[in-house]
């Protein structure tokens, strides 16, 4: 089994951290056929956190973790942190694949979303 893990910041705002639930949920059957299961994690703040994300795609049957990072830029969270929890699950978890792609804000339609969004009226 293959699970897209979303991983967001987490905010005290909890609608900011329902709207990447829904972002998951809304995800989930637009991914069939890449992906058998869609969910979201949180690095601090919100839950699931990472671990527990992490943890409850394996105890689902994932063979394969992807995590991908719901930020827009390169900074620290996205460096260090992530790839940190990341790494300890691995070691947890040596039989399961559990990848990190690259950061939302290097996928390159988001320069024309952006330019649309600014030009939105």
């Amino acid at each position: 089994m293959r699970h897209l893990l979303v991983v967001a910041h987490g905010s005290r705002r909890e609608a900011s951290n329902e709207e990447v639930r829904q972002l998951a949920a809304a995800l989930a059957p637009r991914a069939r056929g890449r992906f058998d299961a869609v969910s979201c994690a949180f690095l601090e703040i919100a839950g699931p956190s990472i671990p527990e994300g992490i943890e409850a795609a394996v105890l689902a049957g994932a063979a394969e973790v992807v995590v991908l990072p719901y930020f827009l830029s390169a900074g620290r969270h996205v460096a260090e942190d992530i790839p940190r929890e990341v790494d300890a699950k691995r070691l947890e978890h040596p039989q399961v694949s559990i990848q990190v792609t690259p950061y939302l804000g290097l996928a390159s339609g988001v320069s024309d979303m952006v330019l649309d969004l600014a030009d939105a009226r």
